[in-house]
């Protein structure tokens, strides 16, 4: 029997790069100690006092269908969060719930894209960003931004890649990166959409997360409220990644639409997971201050420590919770420098290849466990580089 061609060809056949934390994985089932610096997963868990509002609500009888497009409730909650951030008139119409952030990201791309069209997104990318665009029936075509321009996205490039295209996806604060993309970078990405009648896809997950600057989104600019799809999540900002709760928010044409495709696939999102991240949301920045507040000491931790060496260069870690870190002097690969970083130290980092060829000779770090391992971690990262520099060198 015949697979479909959506369905197979969704990583093209391959494991888009993940190889190096598939193999660190395997070492761990096999009782092998390896720290971990590969996914963002937070290693501070919900607050306790989310999942306390979580059973009240599921005890309470919360736990049959709930509405598709989410709670009036949360509807309301992130529709006012929205607007508070942004200063863009929002309501419940703007706002769809959906189970996760990926979720949204899939259904804006299914709202937007017809099979054989075009959807535009930046390397380095969320590993599962073409996949997403292939799932919705689009072809999927990346757009470089380089490490010499800090991975700020120049516009030029994207007017290349844009024949055919509808639709582009833009990721800030970024991952893999941690770049915050300025204003300047943002007004241009918008006048080009409007110039070419794109719809823009802003994934703005990590919006909680900045270090340095501002997060602008893009929906805010000129314009642009009626062309932008706008996803968020409840998983990078509350520690809520296992709830999958996130959410879409747009013109509330493109809302009516995505309710009926819910309705055809997920048919929403638990309602006690509901309550539980409208609690969150209504509990204040404290509580989102505090889930960030790791990441952005172990950044201070990481820019201190990196600043005594000159093998390793760190792209601005301006927001987000990873590190991308150039190993280009090594002489290796990312994915050469990550494979031998776990066979010599049991260090697993992230490929920068696994993001696209644009991260090529870098690896990504996740800030993700407590401040003495990470920067030991880090510490004996470097002087691996250094050892290997230094032969590279003499060689």
């Amino acid at each position: 029997m015949k697979l479909s061609q959506r369905i197979t060809h969704l990583t093209e056949g391959g494991s888009d790069g993940w190889d190096v934390f598939y193999r660190a994985r395997r070492m761990i089932s096999e009782g092998h100690a390896v720290t971990e610096l590969t996914i963002g997963e937070h290693d501070v868990r919900t607050d306790p006092s989310i999942l306390a509002a979580m059973e009240i609500s599921a005890r309470g009888g919360h736990t049959g269908y709930a509405m598709v497009p989410g709670t009036d409730m949360l509807r309301d909650t992130v529709a006012a969060r929205v607007q508070m951030r942004t200063g863009v008139p929002t309501t419940r119409n703007n706002v769809m719930i959906t189970p996760g952030g990926q979720a949204a990201l899939f259904a804006a791309h299914m709202a937007v894209c017809d099979p054989g069209d075009v959807g535009l997104y930046l390397e380095p990318y969320y590993a599962t960003y073409p996949g997403t665009i292939r799932g919705a029936g689009a072809i999927a075509r990346a757009v470089q931004t380089t490490a010499e321009d800090a991975f700020q996205p120049r516009v030029e490039p994207i007017v290349a890649a844009a024949d055919g295209a509808v639709s582009l996806l833009i990721n800030s604060p970024n991952n893999p990166t941690g770049v915050v993309y300025s204003r300047q970078t943002l007004e241009n990405i918008s006048d080009l959409c409007k110039r070419r009648d794109l719809w823009l896809i802003s994934d703005e997950v990590y919006d909680t997360q900045v270090w340095q600057g501002e997060h602008l989104s893009p929906r805010a600019l000129p314009g642009m409220a009626d062309r932008t799809l706008v996803v968020g999540s409840m998983s990078k900002s509350h520690a809520m990644t296992g709830s999958r709760c996130g959410w879409i928010v747009g013109p509330e044409e493109v809302i009516d639409h995505l309710i009926n495709l819910a309705t055809h696939t997920t048919y929403g999102v638990p309602g006690f997971i509901q309550d539980a991240a409208s609690f969150a949301l209504n509990a204040g920045s404290i509580l989102e201050e505090d889930i960030a507040a790791p990441f952005q000491r172990r950044r201070a931790l990481a820019m201190d420590l990196l600043a005594t060496q000159n093998t390793v260069g760190l792209v601005p870690a301006q927001g987000a919770m990873y590190l991308m870190l150039d190993v280009r002097a090594t002489g290796l690969s990312g994915e050469g420098f990550a494979n031998a970083l776990l066979d010599t130290h049991s260090i697993a980092v992230m490929p920068g290849e696994s993001f696209g060829s644009a991260a090529a000779g870098h690896v990504r770090v996740a800030m993700t466990i407590d401040d003495d391992r990470f920067a030991s971690a880090l510490k004996i990262l470097c002087e691996f580089a250094s050892t290997l520099a230094d032969r590279q060198a003499a060689e």
